[in-house]
Order: structure tokens, then sequence, then C-alpha cells
């Protein structure tokens, strides 16, 4: 699997790779085992990193790590379209959503994105893929998701803020688009 260190906010690291040979699964384990081995700087067999067992029908299930049967306490989120697989790390108590897409959508995305979009040309492919992977990144950071929908999102004009209006949480916009894909992630501050 190719993969490559995306430029993060200081407290997140997060990495891009891609294989279409390799399952999804598979790629987010890889990926998240060499940030939590690279962020506590031990080697790499020595982490484990595992799938939460499901609570409930329809619940998503996210990754955890283990280093000596213990687990580790940091937060791992991940996205993945078609092939490629993004991976981000942080403090459990920050909030984090990411969202990876391809930067040539197929026709069938554009049209779901233009019926959700708060955008007013929604002819400009580039702007409306940017406002969609804001959405979609500041719907995982809030940790409902699919409960809410793409279109009671907010974000201010530059596009570096994000927010649903039933909460009093905004979250930071990082852009880290790269190799073809676009990604970004929505964070919170760390409390102090």
């Amino acid at each position: 699997m190719q993969s490559v260190l995306l430029e993060t906010p200081d407290g997140i690291a997060a990495k891009l790779g891609w294989d279409p040979k390799m399952s999804e699964h598979d790629r987010k384990r890889v990926l998240a085992r060499e940030l939590v081995a690279a962020h506590l700087k031990r080697e790499l067999k020595e982490v484990r990193v595992e799938r939460e067992s499901p609570a409930q029908f329809g619940f998503h299930t996210e990754l955890f790590a283990e280093v000596d049967g213990e687990e580790v306490p940091l937060k791992i989120k991940n996205a993945s379209f078609r092939g490629a697989t993004v991976v981000a790390v942080a403090d459990p108590a920050v909030p984090l959503g990411i969202d990876l897409r391809d930067a040539h959508p197929d026709e069938a995305l554009l049209r779901e994105m233009r019926r959700h979009s708060h955008l007013f040309d929604e002819s400009n492919v580039d702007t409306l893929l940017a406002h969609w992977t804001r959405v979609q990144a500041v719907r995982e950071a809030d940790g409902r998701g699919a409960r809410v929908k793409p279109d009671h999102v907010r974000l201010d004009a530059p596009l570096t803020k994000g927010w649903i209006p039933d909460r009093r949480v905004y979250y930071q916009l990082a852009d880290l688009s790269r190799e073809g894909w676009i990604i970004t992630l929505a964070y919170g501050a760390e409390p102090r």
C-alpha cells in the first residue's frame, strides 16, 4: 500500500493510504498502527489495532489501539472512498471528524451533493466538493453522523469553521487534500 503522512494541526496526526487490492478494513488497521506507533514512539509490532464490537444493530464501530494488552488513550477516526483510506489520530477529548472523496466525483455523487448543498452556484464542482467534504467532516465530528441531515450543517464563508445550529460547538476545518483526493478534517479544541 502506498501512503503519505498529511500536514495536520498540532495534536492530530493523519495518513492517507491507497491500494485497491487491499480491503478497506486492512488499510484502516495498517494506517492506524503506523500512526499510533509513531505517536507513542513504539515499534510497529508492539501496537495492535482492533475494531470495537457492535453494541447494537446499525452501530458504527470505531478502531482502538492496544500496547501490551492495554488500550491506548487515543481517538482513531477514519474514512474510505473506493481504494483509498485516511486515518486520523488525536487525544480522545478532541472532537474529530474526517471525510475523503475523489477529486473527480461521478454523476450520482454530484446529484446527492447538489440536493443537500446550500451553495448558490452548484455548477462549480470544485466549490461544491469542498463544501460537501466539510459538511461530512462536521457531521462525523458531531458524533451523530447520518442522523443529522447535511443541509442542517452550517459553514462560514471561508470554509474554515463549521457547526450544527442545535449545539453550541464549533469545529475548525482543515483541508488535507492530496494525491487527487479531497480530504477535510473537522476538529475541536482540546480541553484545558
